[in-house]
Order: C-alpha cells, then sequence, then structure tokens
C-alpha cells in the first residue's frame, strides 16, 4: 500500500522565552497510509516534545506528489511549491498543463527556488513554477521503518 501526507494541527500551551504561557497551534506533516496511523504516529512524534497536555485538533490529507528535503542545518522552513507539466496532446496538438504540488525545505524563498529548480533538473519534459509560498508547517515526519532511517521522499 501507497503512503500518503497528511497535514496534521495540534493545540497545547508554549511556555514563551519570558516564562508567559500561550496557547499556540502548530502544523506538522506525517507520512502515513490512513488518516488513523496519521493520528497515531503524529501523537507518538509529539508526546516527547511537548510538556503537557495537548490536543490534535485537525487531521488532513496533503495532495502532494513530492518533498524535497534538505540535509542544510539552515533550512528551517517548509515552502509548498506548485508545478505546472507542460504536454502536447498529440491528437489536437492542443499544449496540455498537469498541476502537482511539491515541499520543498529551504531557508528563504530565493534558496526554496533554487532547491526547486536543482531537484527538478532530471525531470523529463518541460515544467513551470507556477507558485510558491512559505507554509506554518513546522516539520516533517517521515515514515521509519524497523531501523529507524527515514525510508523514501528525500531528493
Amino acid at each position: 500500500m501507497q503512503s500518503e501526507w497528511f497535514e496534521c494541527k495540534v493545540r497545547y500551551d508554549k511556555t514563551l522565552e519570558n516564562c508567559l504561557i500561550k496557547k499556540t497551534t502548530e502544523t506538522y506533516l506525517v507520512d502515513a497510509i490512513s488518516f488513523t496511523e496519521a493520528e497515531k504516529r503524529f501523537i507518538e512524534e509529539m508526546t516527547p516534545l511537548i510538556s503537557g497536555e495537548f490536543i490534535v485538533t485537525d487531521i488532513k490529507r496533503a495532495r502532494l506528489s513530492d518533498l524535497f528535503v534538505s540535509d542544510d542545518l539552515n533550512d528551517d522552513r517548509w515552502y509548498k511549491a506548485r508545478v505546472a507539466y507542460i504536454t502536447l496532446d498529440e491528437k489536437s496538438g492542443a499544449e496540455k498543463r498537469t498541476v502537482q504540488t511539491s515541499i520543498v525545505q529551504a531557508n528563504d524563498l530565493h534558496r526554496a527556488l533554487s532547491r526547486l529548480d536543482e531537484c527538478m533538473k532530471g525531470t523529463l519534459g518541460e515544467w513551470v513554477i507556477v507558485s510558491i509560498a512559505e507554509t506554518p508547517i513546522i516539520d516533517v515526519f517521515l515514515f521509519k521503518a524497523n531501523d529507524d532511517k527515514p525510508v523514501g521522499k528525500d531528493k
């Protein structure tokens, strides 16, 4: 069975640097095969990160074609890129665009654009960037096999 991406939101009391407590909602991306697995894995990942109680407020399917993870520790933001693949219809000769969404890890918009360009270099056919924008995603939880190494998705 093929895994999918789920956007999960968590709400909890966050202690700020000035020792004030503020209710906050954060968004994460989870690699799973179902909503049930996504929620289970998300809770497992969040439990050691949050002291105190938290609630999973939302889980929704994220329709992504690619995830481009960076090895650079400075790349601490996630950008959503919509890319249109351009093909020609053989019968009519008309140009056809197929838009797909990818997530790119980078530290700013310029780096996200260059990383997307770099990751798309081996793509056969013509493509154009339709849009790119920063997301509220804090982190991505990749599926881990028994050896605790993330599986797939990196480019």
